[in-house]
């Protein structure tokens, strides 16, 4: 009989639960029981898993490894998908191996390589990945200077941070000055450049943001799975054009995606961003994790997330190729349960005990019955 995986997602995205979903409803047909942790109770993910846990909040990466590796101990963890914290975590690998854990996550070399924006575009440029332009500022003099070459140029100047995912900090530069017309309609990305140049020039330390042009669409996300070995397993194209989502195997964005994941070694799960420069695309980001829209390649006919937990325990999947291109689509919200308020009474021996979320840490919580998860499924 073959055993159970048991698999552990910490501190994970919301859409992340359709992840879940997809492992246990596997090809394999192997059982699969699920833990996940998170700082917000009301996080979907700890609904969605066999058993969940709130993490305590403020440790330090060193104490984070510490909690995690009890956590794999103390659950039975064969699979670690770690998203918090993750430098901190690979570098400890050989500890979670000792304790019956696998980590589905790249080596920390790779890892170290994409913290930074700025020393991920000087590495990609140096193996022949186009980037586009860019700029590290800290203050309000290097980003005037930024903006004017980039409208020498052209372009349109935008920031970001440099250390950061998921879009968080992205602003768009405007010359005109703040007026209500910009208080009309849903609050958007743009800022005027006087108001950045007021705040940075106000501001008691320095920023650390990296300046670039505006990319236009298409958004090109590349979903890799790649062997310890450095061969890629699976590449497949994720477009984004406005609303408007689909798939794409053309090598303009999977040749460069390959060369990335497998010349830095992004083993198991990375998704490598394109945008285009005028007529050509370049990098935008490199994600050493899984992306939170991954599961929307079941469109296609594959389960990438058990494919990817196959590898991590050894059991190598091969190349995988779509047995189709799924058809254009686009992306709407779905309700999903959460935990209740109170967690449900607990009889020990004659007594009775009622616990709150508070208690979350010494419960088991099953899953429970699941609302609609949307088309995407």
């Amino acid at each position: 009989m073959v055993s159970r995986v048991r698999v552990w997602l910490n501190r994970t995205y919301a859409e992340n639960v359709f992840f879940m979903d997809q492992l246990r409803r596997n090809p394999s047909d192997r059982a699969v029981e699920i833990h996940a942790t998170h700082g917000d109770p009301d996080s979907p993910v700890l609904a969605a898993a066999d058993t969940a846990e709130l993490e305590p909040e403020g440790l330090s990466p060193a104490a984070y490894v510490e909690y995690a590796l009890t956590q794999c101990e103390r659950r039975g963890i064969d699979v670690f998908v770690p998203r918090l914290h993750q430098a901190a975590i690979v570098a400890h690998r050989a500890e979670f191996e000792a304790a019956g854990t696998a980590l589905l996550a790249p080596p920390p070399e790779a890892v170290a390589v994409f913290e930074d924006k700025v020393v991920a575009y000087q590495a990609v440029e140096s193996i022949g990945v186009p980037v586009p332009p860019w700029w590290r500022v800290r203050d309000a003099d290097e980003l005037l200077a930024a903006v004017e070459e980039l409208e020498r140029l052209g372009h349109r100047a935008c920031f970001k941070p440099a250390a950061g995912a998921g879009g968080v900090g992205f602003r768009m530069i405007i010359r005109e000055p703040f007026s209500l017309s910009q208080l009309k309609g849903f609050p958007g990305p743009q800022v005027p450049l006087d108001l950045v140049l007021e705040s940075l020039r106000r501001a008691e330390e320095p920023v650390d943001w990296l300046v670039m042009p505006r990319l236009e669409q298409p958004e090109v996300s590349v979903d890799c799975l790649t062997g310890p070995d450095n061969r890629v397993r699976l590449a497949i194209g994720r477009t984004k054009h406005g609303r408007r989502r689909g798939f794409t195997l053309h090598e303009r964005w999977l040749e460069p995606a390959r060369r990335i994941a497998e010349g830095f070694g992004l083993h198991h799960l990375s998704n490598i961003q394109f945008r285009m420069l005028g007529d050509r695309p370049v990098l935008m980001d490199v994600n050493t994790r899984p992306a939170g829209g991954l599961h929307q390649l079941s469109l296609c006919g594959i389960n990438v997330p058990w494919a990817a937990v196959r590898l991590t325990l050894g059991d190598d999947p091969g190349e995988i190729s779509p047995p189709f291109l799924g058809q254009d689509y686009t992306v709407v919200s779905a309700p999903r349960p959460l935990l209740p308020v109170t967690v449900p009474r607990q009889r020990t021996g004659s007594s009775t005990v009622t616990g709150t979320l508070d208690a979350l840490p010494a419960q088991t919580t099953p899953a429970g019955p699941r609302a609609a998860s949307g088309a995407l499924q």
